[in-house]
This record gives C-alpha cells, structure tokens and sequence, in this order.
C-alpha cells in the first residue's frame, strides 16, 4: 500500500487526510453556478474579492420594484467545520435564494478558504476581509451595482451557521475591539446552531465524545490553546469579555436534537448575563437536528425559522 493509500488522519464524516497530504472530502464538494432562480426570482452573481489570496463571494439580489431601493445587508458564513461546503455548493446556493426571497435582502455569501489546506486562523481572517470589503461599499463607490444601489449599511447582519455561526460571532467580537472600518456598524448577528466547543463535555456531548473520535478543532488550528480557545469556546476562562460584541441585536437558533445545543445556550445565558448592551433573542425548535434546514428546506420547520430570520432582518 502506498502512502496516497494510507489515512494519517480520519475525520469522518468531514474528510480523511492521508500520509502523502491528500485531502478527501466526504461531503460539501459539488458546486451550481450563479443564475436566476426560477423559483424566486432571486438573482446571484459571483465576484472575486482578493485575488491575491482566491478570496471570493457570491451576492444575491431579490426582485425589486425600486431600482433605488435600499433593503437590509447579509454577510453570510458557510457552515461545514471550516473544512468542507462552500458557498456555490447547491446547499447554500438553495438556502441563500430562500431566505434573500423571504426576507428582501441583499446577500454575500462568503467563500472563505478551507482547512487543513489553508489552516485555521485563516478562515477568520478571510472571513474579516470580506465583511471589510462589503462595508468599504457605503461610500457609495465600487464596481458592484447590486452594493452600491442596494445595500442599507444602518441595517447590516452577519450571520452562518455552525462554524459559519462561530465566524460571525467572532468577527463581531473583533469589530467591537477594532471597528469594521468605513463609518460602518455590525447592526446584528444570526448565529444558527453555532459551533461552540470546550475541554468540558456538556449535555450531548459526553456520549459523542466516548465514541473516541479524534479533535478535528486542534488538527486545523495548530496555533490553538485548545478546545477553551476563546474562538472555539466564546465562554471559557479568560476569554473576552462578551459585553464588548461589536453589535446591537444578536438571534441564537438552537435545535432539540443537535448534540451543539446546549453550547448554544451557554452562550445565549452568558451574552444575556454579561453587561453587554444589546438585544437579545432565541429561537429554539423541537424535535429537529443540527442544521436541520438545509437538509430538510421544505419542512414545516425550516419554513418557520425562514419566517423567523426574515422578521429579524426587518425590524
């Protein structure tokens, strides 16, 4: 057997790495172009934000009967264990016309890069420029019309899910210590199932972690203090202080089943207790898993929760 053969590491479902450095992907690796959806009318493009480093985006714009309309602003995170999914794989292409349909919003999808290729913090740091480049748009410059003419800057929301939740968390803690720049304000954060961890199993946890599995969190941030990383674990021992998150609103969704749910509530009982300044809400469902709206997009559920979401970006 040779080494393109061998598995050095094993993280299943996500990916297998193997001795020679080859990494397999078990889920998330098909993409569907930019188009017009038929279902929605929901128009997406692709642009590419950094061509030094391959950072890239795909926007979404709703049908609008005001060619000058001005409607609330997504930065949105993919989800996939900052290891796998992709914001044009047809999960998110699916997810993202829906909710800018339901909501009326302008989006950006960010395509971060990929650990363990590109090793974590790398994902934060594109993620950061992306928000960045978005916010240079209020002043009324750039080549993207759809920002330009569209985007409202009073109403900016950062949002993903699972580690696209931990993203937006974190880039909101970082805009409240630096400012996003550009005169602009984080006006909200989304976090849907977020993925949160710690060295202390909790709730769901304890059973899913006597089955052995190695740390994926550790292998692709090999700058990490470990699994009470504040980036990981928002809630640990000399983490910052979460009063300073850089924004006014923020929405923890948390599902019954998902093994994340209680961090989910630690954060949300952590945030509400700790002086911080904004509003806060949670929505929690019943019966459904982890990120259970992607996989099952038209359950009575996942409906709910568009509406939901939607009811947040327009308050």
């Amino acid at each position: 057997m040779n080494q393109s053969d061998q598995i050095e590491h094993d993280f299943s479902p996500f990916i297998r790495v193997y001795k020679n450095g080859r990494v397999e992907r078990l889920l998330g690796v098909s993409s569907v172009p930019a188009s017009v959806d038929p279902q929605t009318g929901v128009e997406s493009k692709d642009v590419v934000i950094s061509p030094e480093t391959g950072l890239s985006a795909r926007l979404y714009l709703p049908k609008l009967s005001d060619t000058l309309q001005k409607i609330p602003t997504l930065v949105y995170y993919h989800g996939g264990g900052f290891c796998i999914e992709s914001a044009f794989s047809p999960t998110y292409h699916r997810y993202l016309n829906s909710l800018v349909a339901e909501a009326n919003i302008v989006a950006v999808s960010v395509e971060y890069r990929l650990a363990p290729e590109h090793r974590l913090p790398i994902a934060y740091d594109d993620s950061w420029a992306a928000l960045q480049w978005v916010a240079s748009y209020a002043s009324g410059g750039g080549p993207e019309a759809w920002l330009t003419d569209h985007a409202d800057f009073d109403r900016l929301i950062v949002s993903g899910d699972s580690a696209g939740a931990n993203i937006a968390h974190n880039l909101a803690m970082r805009a409240g210590r630096e400012g996003v720049g550009h005169g602009v304000k984080i006006n909200g954060a989304i976090l849907i199932h977020p993925y949160f961890w710690g060295s202390q199993p909790v709730g769901m946890e304890v059973s899913f972690r006597k089955e052995g599995k190695p740390d994926l969190w550790t292998y692709l941030c090999p700058s990490t203090t470990g699994l009470d990383d504040p980036l990981v674990n928002p809630v640990a021992d000399g983490a910052p202080d979460l009063s300073g998150l850089g924004c006014t609103r923020v929405l923890v969704c948390v599902a019954e089943n998902d093994f994340l749910k209680e961090r989910g509530w630690i954060y949300y009982r952590a945030l509400e207790s700790s002086g911080w300044k904004g509003t806060l809400e949670m929505y929690a469902v019943e019966e459904e898993g982890h990120v259970f709206h992607l996989f099952k997009p038209t359950c009575e559920n996942a409906g709910l929760m568009l509406k939901r979401l939607a009811a947040f970006f327009n308050k």
